[in-house]
């Protein structure tokens, strides 16, 4: 299949599982209420910690009322993150049923990838965008901020776009090490939480010690979530915006080329069963 047929195929693949991911509405609704639960526990925990902890330790410039920002974007962007590799995926991992998309006319991992994300964007963008205008509906003290400065707020938008670019590329990866795996699926959810730690959603990365900071800004995972936030919250200068997307984009690309060649190598092996 040339490149045209492959991205109209795509195309299509999106707005299917994009429409098929809609479906889901009441799920959605209690997800917001699961989000803005956490949301609301972690701003009172943060007080207090900021209100009663010893004034000595750092916080790396970060301010009570960024880090509730930072709180409630988390939430948000933590739904972009897969903390279990998309389920359809996993059945036909499991049940040999790989052999069916093979004999389609379309590259495997871009097929998967397109349903993968289309799948995950299809109810996450409701219940980030619910979980936003709930931190915005917050009483004074828990709400969510205003963007640190508009240029800070452009860069926050288009950092999230490579931010969801980046965790499906992380997810596809995940799901190419799974493929052809008879040893269980727990070192796969090790991968997996490991990127939810590192990203920032529970706990802003810049509260960890300093020794780690250079680590933490360099490491893959800061940009699902640390890096867009902190151009929102202002602790990230928006003249900082142009390296810290380079490093998404980077990443991206290194996840996407290793899921594409581990795939590749395993397809050359994999055997189905059936006729």
């Amino acid at each position: 299949m040339n490149m045209k047929q492959t991205g109209r195929a795509s195309r299509s693949l999106l707005r299917i599982s994009m429409a098929e991911g809609l479906q889901y509405r009441a799920s959605a609704i209690s997800g917001v209420f699961v989000s803005v639960f956490w949301g609301i526990l972690e701003c009172v925990l943060f007080t207090v910690f900021f209100t009663y902890g010893d004034n000595a330790w750092n916080n790396n410039g970060l301010s009570l009322k960024q880090t509730i920002s930072y709180v409630w974007l988390g939430q948000a962007l933590f739904l972009f993150q897969r903390m279990s590799i998309d389920g359809e995926l996993m059945d036909k991992i499991n049940n040999g049923n790989v052999g069916i998309d093979l004999c389609r006319p379309l590259d495997l991992y871009t097929h998967w990838f397109v349903k993968s994300s289309a799948g995950k964007l299809g109810t996450s963008w409701i219940r980030s965008a619910a979980t936003v205008l709930a931190g915005l509906l917050m009483p004074a003290g828990y709400a969510l901020g205003a963007p640190s400065s508009l240029q800070g707020f452009l860069s926050f938008l288009l950092s999230v776009a490579m931010a969801f670019i980046l965790c499906s590329a992380f997810a596809m990866l995940v799901t190419a090490i799974r493929l052809n795996v008879t040893w269980g699926d727990g070192p796969t959810y090790m991968l997996l939480l490991l990127s939810g730690i590192l990203s920032g959603t529970y706990l802003p990365l810049r509260l960890w010690p300093d020794e780690l900071q250079t680590f933490l800004y360099l490491q893959p995972f800061g940009g699902f979530a640390d890096i867009p936030i902190q151009l929102y919250v202002g602790s990230m200068a928006p003249a900082a915006a142009l390296p810290g997307m380079g490093l998404q984009l980077l990443w991206s690309l290194v996840f996407v080329l290793g899921g594409r060649w581990i795939m590749n190598r395993k397809l050359q092996t994999i055997i189905v069963q059936g006729g």
